[in-house]
């Protein structure tokens, strides 16, 4: 049975994600005018960021990540979370491979989940207060290996 705790959990988890991932859908939509795809894969690594040591939001999404492992509701939550972010990058992956500007070696799946990956690692350390990890270290690592990968975001 699910307690009014566990309910107010996952009420708040869901409304995270949502929030989460409707701001970063919203940023990238800024950029889809601009039609090119090192602009959009650039945009996606910084929404998906957290803004900085103090971003509550990614902090508590971050939290509740620990709690999936014990909760089915809170797992389910996750991994909508993550095909959100999986698709966010195969999207700009994909148009970029289309369009030409990309030449990834990899295919769009394996790239995206290495993006996914990158951004929850990276994105933890900074919530997580690591002195030796800031957003724009973060984010030009991730640049890196995206241009190292076929997909640069520059022209």
């Amino acid at each position: 049975m699910i307690t009014r705790e566990d309910a107010l959990l996952v009420e708040a988890h869901a409304a995270g994600i949502q929030r989460s991932c409707d701001e970063r859908d919203a940023a990238l939509a800024a950029l889809a005018a601009l039609d090119d795809p090192r602009e959009q894969l650039g945009a996606a690594i910084d929404a998906g960021l957290p803004d900085g040591p103090d971003d509550a939001l990614m902090s508590l999404l971050y939290e509740f990540d620990v709690l999936a492992g014990n909760s089915a509701l809170h797992d389910e939550l996750v991994q909508k979370l993550y095909l959100r972010q999986l698709a966010t990058y195969r999207g700009v992956i994909a148009g970029g491979r289309e369009s030409g500007v990309f030449t990834p070696a990899l295919d769009d799946e394996q790239l995206a989940m290495t993006m996914v990956a990158l951004e929850d690692a990276y994105g933890l350390h900074i919530v997580a207060g690591n002195a030796l990890m800031s957003v724009p270290k973060a984010a030009a690592a991730m640049r890196a290996v995206a241009d190292k990968l076929g997909c640069p975001t520059t022209a």
